[in-house]
């Protein structure tokens, strides 16, 4: 690893590499350096099965880093190097940020000091990973450089209920009688119209795509010391994508009573106190560049990427389980069952949403 580290154009000597972090896709290690003057760095080994494209990803957060950093420049941002991330480029190729060894694909950053992340979800940080995601997707409005899809079809609807409706012809895994999945396919297809909302308005001009995060969840932004925010992280899935990606995928994960494989269906609740506190960050961020139709449908949103996930999860267990770990025989089927409750208690709560949304408005 110490060979791969010296591969970039970094700065001291290394001292050692450890692991950090607990994520899921990548592996990822802090290079600590000797020199009191050198930077650490964060060293990853990207997933080439989750994103076969290193190179369209690379470039993505190429252009976002850049552009956020213009962006802090202009308006006279103290810190800056904490306040986005740094990538760090070959020895041998200064235009390269990545390097390939032995078929596998290495990046590095510098380590931003003195950060820590957070794991649990409360009102206070729902509030500022609201503004926190608003606030990147409100730097990046103005970027003109395309970015390509790290993952195709990644929130698309129609192309979610179409790999379900394949599977349930298919029935691989001979599960499609079982009572239970019939009675999600029936709610399900109830509702497959008005989720596939976004894709009809995007066609129809009314809905631009933005530059979105894509996987929004607290862990996923740096804070300081003392509790502010630093900077949005995991860049991976910054693509093209509607501002519901960012607004509703958030609320799916922090918004649930009870984790999304919990079997306790009568416990799984829609909390309104996380939406409010979500919501009212992300509007005092982002409403500079929302149009009216992107605030009016975020009530949409909240129960679009419960939906999603419903039919992601039972796409999985029809096809016998081949893409979510799994621990027992219907653990998919359990995660499909509960963003299900999820999604019929959010959308009980729709008129509330609009009530918080309209009162959040007026206040700003």
């Amino acid at each position: 690893m110490k060979k791969i580290v010296a591969l970039f154009d970094a700065k001291g000597t290394v001292e050692s590499i450890v692991p950090l972090g607990e994520g899921l896709i990548n592996d990822t290690f802090l290079v600590r350096t000797l020199e009191p003057e050198a930077p650490d760095y964060v060293l990853q080994r990207i997933n080439r099965h989750v994103f076969p494209d290193v190179e369209m990803v690379m470039r993505n957060i190429s252009s976002v880093t850049a552009h956020i950093r213009h962006k802090l420049e202009l308006a006279g941002t103290t810190d800056i190097d904490r306040r986005v991330l740094t990538f760090v480029r070959l020895r041998d190729d200064a235009q390269q940020l990545y390097a390939e060894v032995e078929d596998e694909c290495w990046r590095m950053s510098r380590y931003i000091p003195r950060s820590v992340t957070k794991q649990q979800v409360d009102t206070q940080s729902s509030r500022e990973a609201g503004r926190a995601f608003g606030e990147f997707q409100a730097l990046l409005a103005d970027l003109k450089t395309p970015l390509g899809e790290t993952i195709k079809n990644f929130h698309n609807m129609e192309f979610r209920l179409e790999q379900l409706r394949e599977a349930v012809k298919e029935d691989r895994a001979g599960r499609l009688r079982e009572r239970r999945v019939q009675a999600l396919l029936i709610k399900i297809e109830r509702r497959a119209n008005d989720m596939c909302r976004a894709e009809r308005m995007g066609r129809e001009g009314a809905l631009p795509k933005r530059v979105c995060h894509c996987d929004t969840k607290v862990n996923n932004i740096l804070f300081d010391e003392g509790g502010d925010v630093l900077c949005v992280i995991d860049l991976d899935t910054v693509m093209p994508s509607f501002v519901f990606s960012d607004y509703g995928d958030f609320l799916r994960s922090a918004a649930n009573t009870e984790p999304d494989d919990s079997a306790r269906l009568d416990e799984v609740d829609f909390r309104m106190d996380i939406f409010e506190a979500f919501t009212a960050g992300y509007l005092e961020s982002a409403r500079c560049f929302l149009l009216p139709q992107e605030v009016d449908n975020l009530p949409y949103a909240a129960q679009l990427f419960p939906y999603m996930q419903c039919v992601r999860f039972l796409w999985d267990y029809l096809q016998g389980d081949l893409y979510w770990k799994c621990s027992r025989p219907d653990h998919n089927l359990v995660r499909a069952e509960n963003q299900m409750r999820l999604l019929l208690s959010a959308e009980e709560k729709e008129p509330e949403m609009r009530d918080i949304i309209k009162r959040l408005n007026s206040e700003l």
